[in-house]
């Protein structure tokens, strides 16, 4: 396997270091795309839901209640929670 440039090296790193923004900011979209799903699509739209918060350590008693309720506006709170622990 080849060695990696410095370059790559730096994007690789800055990839890490940034992962929670970036998981919050896919959130972010999946609220909004959740609100304009309907049926099989906005089930699937929940379960990577789950996985993202998941990823961000969110309580998984929190993350089963979010996705009964099967209410955008209640993850669309919880975005702007963690966005302000930031």
């Amino acid at each position: 396997m080849a060695e990696r440039s410095n370059y790559q090296d730096r994007v690789i790193r800055n990839y890490y270091r940034n992962q929670g923004a970036i998981s919050l900011q896919k959130l972010g979209e999946l609220v909004g795309e959740l609100y304009l799903a309907e049926g099989k699509a906005r089930t699937r739209l929940w379960q990577r839901t789950s996985k993202a918060l998941q990823s961000l350590k969110v309580p998984p008693a929190r993350i089963e209640h979010l996705v009964q309720a099967d209410d955008p506006s209640l993850l669309a709170k919880l975005v702007e929670e963690l966005i302000a622990k930031q």
